[in-house]
């Protein structure tokens, strides 16, 4: 178990020139954004226009900060999407579009290479103590607002908000604790 701090997210314009990434977590560690088997990002997305393509790769998106984004996806209408929305998954082939509703907005991004990685992506509101069972070799749970204590097999951490928790261990059980209502993100990237 490995606590990834905000402030410590490598940062990287994205290929567009339209925002900017901080990448949480990739695998092989020095892989580019060509090469990698798995990735885990927040974007930071200025601008109206589209998002950077990725062949053979499934993508999922969360928002995190901001009013949110009208998202079209693959030449279909516009979707509404803001923080209270549920995450949506899309192929990184296709064509995606995005819209502010109002200023600038922060997403989570969840990539893994198609027939190599899968991966699964919830959205949980915390109040109190809540259990969440990790079956997935590899989770990562990204608080996205309000400080959270976890703990996994003794072990015990604190996440403040856009911290992320990296756990390499699975079947787990994982206790999250907030002393107010937390929205979290649990990601769970397993072999195809």
């Amino acid at each position: 178990m490995r606590i990834l701090k905000a402030d410590e997210y490598k940062r990287m314009p994205w290929r567009n020139g339209h925002g900017e990434t901080a990448q949480i977590a990739i695998e092989p560690a020095a892989a580019t954004l060509n090469d990698f088997d798995w990735r885990v990002s927040m974007a930071r997305i200025d601008d109206n226009g589209p998002f950077s393509t990725f062949p053979h790769t499934d993508r999922t998106l969360a928002i995190l900060r901001g009013d949110g984004l009208h998202l079209s996806i693959d030449g279909n209408a516009p979707v509404e999407f803001t923080r209270h929305s549920e995450p949506i998954a899309f192929s990184g082939d296709v064509a995606a579009d995005a819209s502010l509703i109002g200023g600038t907005v922060t997403d989570l991004n969840v990539m893994t290479r198609r027939r190599h990685f899968e991966h699964s992506m919830r959205r949980m509101r915390i109040a109190g103590r809540v259990e969440l069972e990790v079956q997935a070799p590899l989770a990562l749970l990204v608080c996205a607002d309000q400080a959270v204590s976890v703990e996994v097999n003794a072990q015990s951490a604190r996440l403040d908000p856009l911290d992320t928790l990296f756990l390499q261990e699975a079947p787990a059980t994982m206790w999250v604790t907030s002393d107010s209502l937390a929205l979290v993100y649990l990601i769970e990237i397993h072999a195809a």
